[in-house]
């Protein structure tokens, strides 16, 4: 753990630092292939819950009854393999049927009686119209619209446009890769899924915004110096903020993981898992994004702006002098060109190049 720690504060001091933003194609290629499964997955379609597309549920209180022999007394009045689960810590089971199935909640009633041996008083009915599920739907559609409004609007009037972009984008990728994974496993999507999916967004906002206001610190008054690009200037703030990035979705992560996979996987809580599969990979991908997505988009198009690709010139004519002055054995820069620590943008005090220590070696000495 004191190392984790140690390497954070040289992460924080630019004494150590991963190329994020200069890898951007390796991390777009890596979310491409994820999104074009996650793509083929909702292609197949999603498992809609019976709250948006209709049916019937049933709930049975009877001790002793098992999930599995109430999923095979439904699977012999209906064919179309209803979902069964446990509800209440295990004290009721209740059967959900589609409304694709034609038969009628008192038929249902009646044979299901017989088959698990419970009086039809103590069977419990509810119907639900799809028309209920698609009011959700366009609730959920309309919160979603307006949520991506306000939240581009924030950041394009709190940041940049720019910035307002790269989030929106990250956003939409992790969004795309949650519910393609919901479909490639075939959970049911419920009101919980649809929570976890508004649940995430606020997450994957909130970590990109905060390397973002790095990012931000970092790049005041860069134009003035000539040492860093933007790319690099970003980089560093991603870096600065990387441990706690990481720590923070460790942290996250973990009470999710333990109602995934302990508590809908082990315990059988299939209720759980509706809003913890969502939670999960929407966190996962929200961590992701905001380093190897956003970042590197955002640099990308700041990098387009004519100020920068002057000062990207600048940069690479200043370190093609101090190559060939180090080669040469000369002082480097010529005179008038250095610039001190101090007037290096804030938090870049550690990124100046080692090529200023060689310099420093081949100067002659000014004591006689």
């Amino acid at each position: 753990m004191s190392r984790f720690s140690n390497l954070g504060h040289r992460l924080y001091q630019g004494e150590v630092s991963f190329d994020f933003v200069g890898r951007r194609k390796l991390w777009y290629s890596i979310s491409g292939v994820i999104v074009l499964v996650a793509a083929i997955g909702l292609a197949m379609g999603l498992h809609l819950g019976i709250e948006f597309k209709g049916g019937q549920v049933y709930t049975v209180s009877k001790p002793g009854l098992s999930v599995s022999q109430a999923q095979d007394a439904a699977d012999k009045i209906v064919s179309s393999h209803p979902l069964v689960q446990s509800v209440d810590d295990g004290k009721k089971i209740r059967i959900q049927v589609s409304s694709e199935e034609k038969v009628s909640s008192s038929t249902f009633t009646d044979k299901l009686s017989k088959e698990i041996g419970v009086p039809v008083a103590e069977i419990d009915t509810q119907v639900i119209g799809p028309s209920w599920g698609e009011q959700i739907s366009k609730k959920a559609l309309t919160g979603l619209i307006i949520f991506m409004v306000l939240v581009t609007a924030y950041l394009a009037i709190a940041f940049e446009w720019r910035m307002a972009v790269a989030a929106l984008v990250a956003l939409i990728h992790d969004l795309l890769i949650t519910i393609g994974v919901y479909a490639l496993v075939g959970f049911e999507v419920t009101p919980g899924t649809v929570i976890g999916f508004l649940t995430i967004l606020g997450y994957s906002l909130y970590d990109t915004v905060v390397v973002f206001d790095t990012v931000k610190e970092n790049t005041k008054g860069l134009t003035k110096q000539n040492k860093l690009t933007y790319s690099e200037a970003a980089n560093a703030g991603l870096n600065q903020t990387l441990v706690r990035s990481l720590n923070t979705t460790v942290v996250a992560l973990l009470p999710v993981a333990a109602l995934l996979f302990i508590g809908g996987g082990i315990l059988g809580a299939g209720t759980l898992n509706d809003i913890s599969l969502a939670l999960f990979i929407g966190l996962a991908a929200g961590a992701y994004s905001s380093i190897c997505v956003a970042t590197p988009l955002l640099a990308q198009l700041k990098e387009e702006q004519p100020d920068m690709k002057a000062l990207a010139k600048r940069v690479a004519l200043r370190r093609a002098a101090d190559a060939k002055a180090a080669a040469e054995g000369g002082t480097g820069t010529p005179a008038g060109e250095e610039i001190a620590d101090e007037d290096l943008p804030a938090g870049m005090v550690g990124q100046r190049g080692r090529a200023s220590g060689a310099r420093a070696k081949g100067r002659p000495s000014t004591k006689r």
